[in-house]
């Protein structure tokens, strides 16, 4: 093929992580007709964000982590977040059970465990918080059988880790919801694209580097070069999703579309502890999560977890904050500077001026000792030994910047949808709590950008199939949502 010939497919979606496979998956259900394509810039699936030991694996529900729950001015808890994020969760776990029932696409069990979720608190104040917490949360059929103590015998029950060598004074509290998870987000995402590549009209492609991105009568033009051979093609589809984790904003800026002027991107990068010797990882069978220090950004919330990586199991604390100009964990330490436009210029600075706690606080971390870094694991677990951990990378995560009228410009935890007026295409922007409610932001992508199609009966009835609820009304049908969450534990072998 010469350069100037085009293929046609009805989609490109450019990343092959588990924002695209669910996508694709789902697309695919609704209608088996539709041809597409999915182009990756690596050598294989779940390379960056999705892969294991890029991401906590936390199957976030909103049992555990705090920063879901920030006070209000008042002394009351705010439970609406993790009342969202819970519910949709369990929108995805149907997803998933779903899918089991499909032939090629493989078990549960390689991709989701039960562990038990905690949070943890350290001092009177952080007592008080957490007793107010859980008293909100456990008002709401999703946490009402979440248990809380400060009773130092029932904790070391809990988390015996966590507890030996802890002296007996020590006002301590934790809550335990046994209805947590870890995800392999990397094997679920690979079972996802096998299964893709036994269904027709479906291409999976790597070494592939969208180079270009041009509108067209019919939707849009993508030129995609071959790292390997250096080869250019071109691909005409009628719709194009980004969901290439932080190499999401540069292919958002490509396209031009309006709604995408004015975003910028704040990569942080990450490492983490890791222990696998058996004797403490079995010491410990939970994800439990504290209170990040002043100044710190929500994803740098101190957790000590459990996970479940290829049947093997070891133990994560962290993350450790750290900063690096690249956009992607395999990107180019240009990503940053060369995603500066005049449309995110005063943004970006608004964000600067704004942030300068962040950015000591990252200085700090990356200035770090490995002697500092178990202090900070000595915190949870008082009796660590140095030889039973060592230092990884993790991913790199983008956090959005986007214009804010009244400060020029804002720091967004959290995930985006950008999407043309006209639907034909999309970017997925943003982290955490990103992959564990991949269903539910695609979903909504799915109504934002083929509204018609998803209101019709037949995609609406394939949708009820697969979704027997959705968020709203596991929100507010305690006997739905018990029911639901039942057999989607049942189907995904979830024995709690």
């Amino acid at each position: 093929m010469t350069q100037h010939e085009s293929e046609t497919v009805d989609m490109v979606l450019v990343g092959a992580g588990i924002m695209s496979a669910t996508l694709a998956v789902l697309i695919k259900e609704l209608d088996p007709s539709i041809n597409l394509e999915i182009v990756e810039l690596q050598e294989s699936g779940a390379i960056e964000s999705s892969n294991p030991w890029n991401n906590a694996g936390t199957g976030h529900a909103g049992l555990c982590e705090l920063n879901y729950t920030p006070e209000n001015a008042d002394g009351s808890i705010d439970t609406k977040k993790a009342i969202t994020i819970n519910t949709q969760f369990e929108v995805s776990k149907q997803f998933w059970a779903y899918m089991i029932g499909r032939e090629g696409f493989g078990s549960a069990s390689s991709f989701i465990s039960p562990v038990p979720h905690l949070s943890f608190v350290r001092g009177d104040k952080g007592i008080s918080y957490l007793r107010r917490r859980h008293d909100a949360l456990s008002r709401h059929h999703a946490f009402a059988d979440m248990a809380y103590s400060e009773d130092h015998v029932t904790l070391a029950d809990w988390m015996p880790l966590m507890m030996d060598g802890r002296p007996a004074e020590e006002p301590v509290a934790a809550t335990r919801s046994l209805h947590g998870t870890d995800v392999n987000f990397g094997a679920l995402t690979n079972q996802l694209l096998q299964y893709l590549a036994t269904r027709p009209g479906v291409k999976v492609t790597y070494n592939q580097k969208v180079t270009g991105l041009e509108r067209t009568a019919k939707g849009w033009r993508v030129e995609v070069r071959n790292t390997r051979s250096g080869g250019t093609r071109q691909v005409d589809a009628g719709f194009v999703f980004l969901g290439a984790g932080g190499g999401a904003l540069p292919l958002l800026q490509m396209s031009g579309i309006p709604e995408g002027k004015g975003f910028g991107g704040f990569p942080v990068s990450g490492q983490w502890l890791r222990c696998d010797n058996p004797s403490v990882v079995q010491r410990h069978q939970a994800k439990v999560y504290s209170q990040a220090e002043v100044g710190a950004p929500p994803m740098s919330v101190p957790h000590l977890d459990t996970r479940v990586v290829d049947g093997q199991k070891s133990l994560l604390f962290g993350p450790y904050a750290g900063f690096s100009t690249k956009f992607l964990r395999h990107g180019s330490l240009l990503d940053l500077p060369m995603s500066i436009r005049p449309g995110n210029l005063g943004p970006m600075l608004a964000v600067a001026r704004d942030n300068m706690d962040l950015t000591r606080y990252l200085i700090k971390e990356v200035m770090q000792s490995m002697e500092q870094r178990l202090a900070a694991l000595r915190r949870f677990y008082p009796e660590v030994r140095a030889e039973d951990w060592r230092l990884e990378v993790a991913g790199q995560r983008v956090q959005i910047i986007k214009k804010d009228p009244n400060k020029g410009g804002i720091l967004q935890f959290g995930t985006e949808l950008v999407a043309a007026n006209d639907g034909t295409i999309a970017a997925l922007l943003g982290a955490s709590p990103g992959a564990s409610v991949t269903v539910s932001i695609m979903l909504s992508l799915i109504e934002r950008c083929f509204p018609e199609r998803a209101a019709s009966a037949e995609w609406a009835g394939k949708l009820a199939e697969i979704f027997p609820a959705r968020e709203k009304q596991l929100e507010q049908d305690a006997e739905a949502y018990r029911e639901i969450r039942a057999k989607s534990d049942a189907a995904l072998d979830l024995a709690h």
